[in-house]
């Protein structure tokens, strides 16, 4: 099964791409994907529970325009690229 359209991959941003990929591919597949993501996001609140951090981090969420960085684009892209690769490497 070919979820791409030629060349598509490399002029779309890596959010397009996830989106693009996750409704042409198994959905047991995209789903497993994205709990994955959830796994890592509910163990990230467990930490900051634990740390006795989540008030001083939903405060920081906010107060702080780190949305509009580089840092955090760049890592918003890599959690959608490392998600395609986990639905892509799995496909039939």
């Amino acid at each position: 099964m070919n979820i791409f359209d030629d060349d598509d991959y490399l002029v779309t941003s890596p959010a397009e791409n996830f989106f693009n990929i996750a409704r042409m591919a198994n959905a047991d597949i995209v789903n497993s994907e994205v709990e994955k993501l959830f796994d890592r996001l509910a163990a990230l609140e467990i930490l900051l529970e634990d740390k006795g951090m989540e008030e001083e981090f939903e405060q920081m969420l906010k107060t702080l325009p780190f949305t509009d960085t580089q840092r955090f684009e760049d890592t918003k892209n890599s959690l959608f690229i490392e998600t395609v690769g986990g639905i892509v490497s799995r496909q039939e």
